[in-house]
């Protein structure tokens, strides 16, 4: 398999980058690190340099920090109407540079444009939800079971609030923090990914033009992100961290923020399950299996992994996603034909060819790609592998990449244990015809979302979020994401 190389279709014009890098973000205004020091964005597709943006320092964090300090009070005591229509603003510039940004995406991330015009979408929907929300903020009220007292519940902005986010989704593991937490009357610190910045950085600037004070949205990227981070949350006017990441870095920063008793809300990594029955509508479930499996390239922590497929449908499975996943069209992200784009980093490649490599040392069958590609950029071709041994490192290691391991199981008992074989229990899909076995299944397995004959689970109207390593409450939703950076102050009163 090649690498188509083209270029973009010379009616859209390429995103301009360095206004992008323009600099950290920080109190409304751009301004380079105290070091002046720079942080080099790749272009996966070729391994090229794109871009630089400052890397921020210490004094750097504690600035934006100030920075979110001052702007709190006015933010906090902002009408909700009036934070309503700045975050609906927010949507509408959204979709109106959507091209723009999926570009953007495209170039810095590596993902497939259509992937990344999806994202667009999807982050941008997350301010038109919470635009509705933020006007919905409701109290309680309640006389206590004794009579003697009334019970006021009011719920407050959390403070000021650290989101740290990941290099996969740039727009919307950003919005999905920004949002609520604007909504809520919060001021924020964005630390986005050092792979792609440029995002970030553009969309701050949407922030800024929609009518965001200044200070109440900051973005920093830094090299260095430990001591930055610790900084951050050291700072007694830090109420809130928001992490979207590995569970291995989610650690850390549990341990760091519990040193200062800091509410966390943590979304970590995913193993999930794709299970389809012997009763499955075949073609449903290979739609399916290419959104769960293919969707940015397999980079996400929502992906499925771990295909276990019941015996009497196996084979034909096996054979319909391997014709499929073969006709994938590999190329640079920005080109509108392609459908699989790059990985991140050539270390992502190299994990990758490892887990692979393993597996198929174990005794698993390569029914296509396998093979890393001799070409420029960070390549791995869509690989499906069938009979994978249980003891490979495949079956109990996220893969995040374009890879789809075969399982075959027999009962409904060995699928739903197979399932819950993982530390993570982020997502999992589920494909029969069957309903009340549908259920039962949804029931059994230990994860945060269940799609139910669907390839597709996120969305913001909906909590995300995961159980065991997979994470620590919900984001999105009709209340559980903006309850995440809120208060409750109880009441006690007689009258």
């Amino acid at each position: 398999m090649t690498i188509a190389q083209q270029t973009p279709q010379a009616d859209h014009q390429l995103p301009d980058v360095q206004a992008a890098a323009r600099g950290l973000y920080i109190d409304g205004a751009w301004r380079q690190s105290h070091t002046g020091l720079l942080i080099d964005v790749i272009d996966p597709s070729t391994g090229a340099r794109l871009a630089a943006v400052p890397d921020a320092t210490i004094e750097d964090a504690r600035a934006s920090i100030d920075a979110a300090a001052a702007a709190a009070p006015a933010w906090r005591a902002t009408p909700p109407r009036r934070r309503s229509e700045i975050l609906r603003r927010c949507f509408e510039l959204m979709i109106e540079r959507s091209e723009m940004l999926a570009r953007l995406i495209s170039m810095e991330n590596g993902k497939a444009l259509r992937d990344a015009r999806g994202e667009v979408a999807y982050a941008a929907e997350f301010f038109r939800w919470n635009a509705e929300e933020a006007v919905r903020i409701t109290g309680e009220f309640g006389i206590a079971p004794a009579g003697t007292n009334r019970i006021i519940v009011d719920y407050q902005p959390i403070g000021i609030c650290l989101l740290i986010t990941p290099w996969n989704f740039p727009a919307a593991m950003a919005t999905r923090k920004i949002a609520p937490a604007l909504a809520a009357g919060c001021t924020v610190i964005l630390k986005p990914a050092s792979e792609t910045p440029l995002t970030a950085y553009a969309l701050a600037a949407i922030y800024e033009e929609a009518g965001v004070p200044p200070g109440v949205v900051n973005v920093l990227t830094t090299s260095n992100p430990g001591p930055v981070t610790a900084e951050v949350l050291a700072d007694s006017r830090v109420r809130k961290l928001s992490f979207t990441g590995s569970t291995g870095v989610g650690r850390l920063l549990l341990a760091e923020a519990a040193k200062h008793v800091i509410s966390c809300s943590m979304e970590l990594g995913g193993n999930a399950p794709f299970l389809v029955f012997d009763d499955a509508d075949l073609d449903a479930a290979l739609d399916g299996a290419m959104i769960a499996k293919m969707r940015n390239g397999g980079e996400a922590c929502t992906a499925a992994n771990r295909f276990y497929v019941q015996s009497r449908i196996y084979d034909a499975f096996a054979e319909g996603l391997a014709k499929r996943m073969s006709a994938l069209k590999l190329g640079a992200g920005i080109d509108a034909q392609t459908e699989c784009g790059p990985m991140i980093t050539r270390k992502a490649v190299e994990k990758i060819n490892r887990l692979v490599e393993d597996s198929m040392a174990k005794g698993a069958r390569v029914l296509c790609g396998g093979k890393t590609l001799a070409e420029r950029g960070f390549f791995y071709p869509p690989t499906v592998l069938a009979d994978v041994p249980a003891s490979s490192e495949l079956a109990h290691e996220e893969i995040f990449g374009p890879v789809a391991p075969l399982y075959r199981f027999e009962t409904e008992e060995e699928a739903i244990n197979l399932a819950n074989d993982t530390e993570y229990g982020l997502a999992a899909y589920i494909y029969t015809r069957d309903l009340g076995r549908g259920l039962r299944v949804s029931s059994g397995i230990e994860a945060g979302m269940i799609a139910l004959n669907r390839g597709l689970v996120s969305d913001p109207a909906a909590p995300f979020g995961g159980v065991k390593q997979s994470g620590l409450g919900r984001e999105g939703g009709q209340h559980h994401g903006i309850a995440e950076f809120m208060e409750a102050k109880y009441i006690a009163t007689s009258f």
